[in-house]
């Protein structure tokens, strides 16, 4: 085994006996179930990680993570995270997080092939056309760029808010918000993009759906 698969192995140990030193129960108690006020939808990116990045302990958030921090309705990996995040864990909050620096993003931004993960691309190459003016009057590429991932978070929240899920939760009178955040690579702090919704009427008109 390599150097650091063992190393791995061993971190896990040590964490375990970190954690029962402070409790000896911790485990035990995980064990009896979850009850999450929160579902995550982030980004796969490796320095992004949910839990650390908000201070929360294991079984606070319930996590969902793809390329891009996409919400796509064809998705049935995603729609299954929501669909047992809202109607069996109850979950009062969703945040779909993106971040500044995102990989995926910067891929839709060119014209470059890399393989299989060109179809999930796609998804995102989407967003940038329905935000092209926009975008394209940005002439720093920087600048561009951290506002196509802004735009992207909320467009996905947008997509959240109008999932059969979601719609259903809201007719049904469930407490449900959704928002829309930016992670900082270079600072961790999180920017609040204020794109907040908890019912179907806080939506764009044009987003409003009557199921």
């Amino acid at each position: 085994m390599s150097d650091f698969y063992k190393k791995i192995l061993e971190n896990n140990k040590q964490w375990v006996e970190s954690q029962l030193a402070l409790d000896e129960n911790y485990f035990k108690d995980l064990s009896q179930g979850q009850s999450p006020p929160l579902l995550w939808i982030g980004c796969s990116d490796s320095r992004v990680p949910a839990n650390e990045i908000i201070g929360a302990k294991p079984g606070e958030v319930f996590v969902h993570r793809n390329i891009a921090n996409m919400v796509i309705h064809s998705d049935m990996n995603m729609l299954s995270v929501l669909d047992y995040a809202v109607n069996v864990l109850k979950v009062k909050h969703v945040i779909v997080c993106g971040h500044y620096g995102c990989g995926g993003v910067k891929a839709a931004m060119s014209n470059g092939s890399f393989g299989i993960i060109d179809n999930w691309i796609r998804h995102i190459k989407d967003v940038y056309r329905l935000n092209k003016k926009e975008l394209n009057d940005i002439h720093d590429e920087d600048k561009r760029f951290n506002k196509f991932v802004e735009i992207n978070v909320k467009e996905q929240v947008s997509d959240l808010a109008k999932t059969s899920i979601v719609q259903t939760a809201w007719k049904s009178g469930q407490e449900l918000s959704l928002h829309g955040w930016v992670y900082g690579l270079n600072s961790g702090y999180v920017t609040d993009l204020e794109v907040n919704y908890s019912s179907n009427q806080d939506l764009p008109e044009v987003y409003q759906l009557d199921i």
